[in-house]
């Protein structure tokens, strides 16, 4: 459902609503751009937020003629921050919600004080060393301004979009009290939103809302626009002509029925096989001109999740079936004693770590899951650790290496292919300060929430 919502163009839509707002004051545009990538992290999750918004920053900063450095880092400090606050933010929260048998609700209302916290703090060390006119000046040489109404080509489906994924969160957090799986209410709503994109683009099909072949006019070269651009959707910044993703999928369609037409016959007759490729490709342009929100947005749903998350799992049981498992969580018990505050620091600090180190962030949590699970701890170090370790777990991915989380991952080949390449001691140098103040904020707030959760009881 985000990834729909984000072909609408309301995702860009609500980009340059905050770029008109800030102006050319570049302080002020910085701090709207964070607020606005830290509020769609929270509804959408971190990966949608860096698959759309990455690519819009690079043209953005170099529109504007900025450093693009001190805004991408602050849109990936925002987006992996924000995504611990709601258990679908991550793939991390599920694994923790599931290993530690915590409720959505529940996991919402342990995260959102450290979230706060450590949102603010991040944008305190961010500020503090982007201080400089080099990296944030005060103001714009080039100010970038347009319509959001222009890039938001389809406000039936970006309503319908919202209204679902609204409802698919409200309903998730109410029905997790009843300890009723999220899954009985997201899949059904999901189902609906991929109904209604199908029922939709035929109707526009069907009425003409757009062009069905090469009709249309278009309003560049087919070749001026960026190709990642194309390929992710997203809009273009002013220097660019604004172009509809039917438009240009209408010019390949009529190129390539010219180059089948204009190429030369073979010598021999051609087979079925030979036919085929042709044949394919020639259908596949056709469904993607009738159905372009679905054929646009399949491509870009993280598929390739479920098979890493699969070895994470089977790599973690192998540890645990010959008895690492055990023998980590011995060690926990000997170095905490069992107790509360230094479980929480250990596990918030160790997860940080292993982010790094462990197969993403992914990794770690599925082997701090278990270790904690292991290691039979009272029930207020417990909870104690599983809080700690989704504060770490997210926090984490702002870190010293980029395989320290898909996101990061994501995000570096999105700038490679924006010719913008971050060297790997860059991306540990800038993320140093904004995760040592989250880290430490982060779990002496998760401390705080438990002392007065627990020791109140007499826990």
């Amino acid at each position: 459902m985000a990834v729909t919502l984000d072909t609408t163009g309301i995702l860009e839509a609500a980009a340059f609503w905050v770029s008109n707002k800030g102006g050319s004051n570049g302080r002020k545009l910085y701090f709207y751009f964070y607020v606005m990538l830290t509020l769609l992290s929270i509804l959408l999750g971190n990966n949608p937020v860096i698959l759309s918004k990455t690519a819009f920053l690079a043209h953005y900063t170099s529109v504007a003629g900025v450093e693009p450095m001190p805004w991408l880092m602050s849109e990936f400090a925002a987006a992996n921050t924000a995504s611990m606050v709601l258990f679908i933010g991550n793939p991390t929260n599920v694994v923790i919600c599931e290993g530690f048998s915590i409720n959505s609700a529940a996991f919402t209302a342990y995260t959102l004080l450290p979230f706060i916290a450590c949102n603010t703090v991040c944008y305190g060390a961010l500020v503090s060393q982007y201080r400089s006119q080099q990296h944030i000046p005060r103001r714009l040489h080039t100010r970038v301004e347009n319509d959001p109404l222009w890039v938001l080509h389809d406000p039936t489906s970006a309503w319908v979009g919202s209204i679902l994924l609204g409802a698919a969160f409200v309903s998730c957090l109410v029905v997790s009290v009843f300890e009723i799986d999220v899954w009985k209410i997201s899949l059904p709503l999901a189902i609906a939103k991929f109904i209604f994109d199908i029922a939709w683009d035929h109707y526009k099909f069907s009425r003409g809302m757009v062009p069905d072949s090469g009709e249309g006019l278009m309003m560049e070269p087919p070749n001026h626009e960026p190709q990642i651009q194309r390929s992710l959707g997203l809009a273009s910044l002013p220097e660019y002509q604004f172009t509809t993703q039917r438009a240009e999928l209408s010019t390949s369609h009529r190129s390539s029925e010219d180059a089948l037409q204009t190429a030369p016959k073979p010598s021999a007759p051609r087979t079925l096989i030979t036919r085929l490729p042709s044949w394919l490709s020639m259908l596949y342009t056709r469904f993607h001109l009738h159905f372009p929100t679905c054929f646009t947005a399949l491509p870009r749903l993280p598929f390739a999740l479920v098979p890493f998350a699969f070895s994470q799992f089977i790599l973690i049981q192998a540890l645990d079936h010959q008895g690492w498992v055990n023998i980590l969580a011995n060690w926990l018990v000997k170095a905490t004693h069992k107790d509360m505050y230094a479980t929480t620091w250990l596990v918030g600090v160790l997860g940080v770590i292993l982010c790094n180190v462990a197969g993403t962030n992914v990794g770690a949590t599925i082997l701090l899951t278990k270790v904690v699970n292991a290691a039979a701890l009272p029930s207020h170090s417990t909870r104690a650790a599983a809080i700690a370790l989704a504060v770490a777990s997210n926090i984490g991915a702002v870190s010293f290496t980029f395989s320290a989380s898909l996101a990061g991952l994501l995000w570096k080949v999105i700038l490679a292919k924006e010719q913008i390449f971050v060297r790997q001691r860059d991306f540990a140098y800038w993320n140093c300060l904004p995760l040592l103040v989250m880290t430490v904020t982060g779990l002496a707030i998760v401390c705080a929430e438990m002392a007065v959760l627990y020791q109140s009881s007499g826990a």
